[in-house]
C-alpha cells in the first residue's frame, strides 16, 4: 500500500492528459534516461542535484516526481521540496513500474529542442480551425504543458521558425504534417508513439472534421461545427486556442470514459 506521499500508477494514469493533472518531474539519473529516453506524459526532466534552486517553480501545483524504481532520488526531491511547502508525491516504484505496467511513454527523440525557459516553441498558420487547435492540445496534455504556439501569416510561418527557434507545424513540406489521407494530429501521435485507445479514437474525428470526411466518425460533424464557431468568436489565435482547449478535454474524456454511455429524454419513463 502507498504512503500519503506516493502516487500508484492507475492514480495517476487516470489524471495524464487532463487539465488538471499535476506537473510531473523526471529525476532520473542521466545513464538511466540514455537508456530509455521516453518520458511519462507531460514530464520534463530536471537535475536532482539543483532542486534548491528549481524546487520554487512549482509553488502553488500539485508535483509528482519521478525516478527509475521510486526510491531514493524521487524521495529525496520531493522531501526536499514538501520542506519549501510544495504538494509533492513520488510515483510508487518509478518509472520502471511504469513502464512493465505498459502504459504511454512519449517518444522524445524527434521533438525540437526546449528554449532557455525549458519550453518547445511552435508555429503555424493563423486563423485555426481544427487541426491546429487539435496538435496544440495534444502537446499540451500529453508532451509539454507549457508550450509557445506562434500564430502568423502562412508566407511567414518558415522564416519565422528559422528566425525564432520554433519548430513549424500543419504546413506543405514540413515534417509535422498531413501525410496521405493523415492529418497532422495523425503525424503526431504516431511520431510521439501515443496510440492509446483513447487518443486513436479522438485522432479518427480529428480527421474527418479537418480532411472533410465526415463519415470517418459520427462526432466529426459536431467537432467541424464547434470549431468553426470557435474561429468566428475570437479574432485573437491565442485566445481562440485557450477557449477552444476544453472542446478538446471534453472530447478526450468522451472518448476515454463515456463512449458505451448514452442519453436520452425522459431517462425514466413515468407510469402511465
Amino acid at each position: 500500500m502507498p504512503s500519503v506521499t506516493e502516487i500508484t500508477i492507475p492514480q495517476l494514469s487516470r489524471l495524464i492528459g487532463l487539465p488538471t493533472a499535476p506537473a510531473i518531474i523526471d529525476v532520473r539519473m542521466e545513464e538511466d534516461h540514455a537508456s530509455d529516453p521516453r518520458l511519462i506524459p507531460g514530464s520534463r526532466r530536471r537535475d536532482f542535484r539543483a532542486v534548491k534552486a528549481w524546487a520554487r517553480d512549482y509553488c502553488g501545483r500539485g508535483i509528482i516526481v519521478v525516478c527509475r524504481r521510486g526510491s531514493k532520488l524521487s524521495q529525496g526531491v520531493a522531501a526536499w521540496m514538501r520542506h519549501e511547502g510544495i504538494d509533492a508525491q513520488t510515483l510508487e516504484g518509478g518509472f520502471e513500474a511504469w513502464k512493465a505496467a505498459g502504459q504511454l511513454l512519449v517518444r522524445t527523440d524527434k521533438l525540437p529542442a526546449r528554449d532557455e525557459h525549458g519550453r518547445t516553441v511552435w508555429v503555424t498558420r493563423a486563423r485555426p480551425k481544427v487541426d491546429r487547435i487539435a496538435c496544440p492540445w495534444l502537446i499540451r496534455r500529453f508532451v509539454d504543458p507549457a508550450a509557445v504556439f506562434l500564430f502568423v501569416a502562412p508566407a511567414d510561418v518558415l522564416s519565422v521558425a528559422e528566425r525564432f527557434d520554433a519548430t513549424p507545424f500543419d504546413i506543405d513540406g514540413v515534417f509535422w504534417s498531413h501525410r496521405g489521407e493523415s492529418c497532422t494530429f495523425d503525424t503526431m501521435i504516431a511520431e510521439l508513439e501515443l496510440k492509446s485507445e483513447p487518443l486513436l479514437h479522438l485522432a479518427a474525428i480529428v480527421r474527418g472534421a479537418d480532411t472533410a470526411r465526415l463519415d470517418l466518425a459520427p462526432q466529426a460533424a459536431g467537432l467541424l461545427a464547434a470549431s468553426l464557431g470557435y474561429s468566428r468568436m475570437y479574432r485573437d489565435d491565442l485566445q481562440q486556442l485557450e477557449a477552444a482547449l476544453a472542446l478538446y478535454d471534453a472530447f478526450y474524456r468522451w472518448c476515454r470514459d463515456a463512449v458505451e454511455e448514452t442519453h436520452n429524454w425522459p431517462s425514466v419513463k413515468t407510469p402511465a
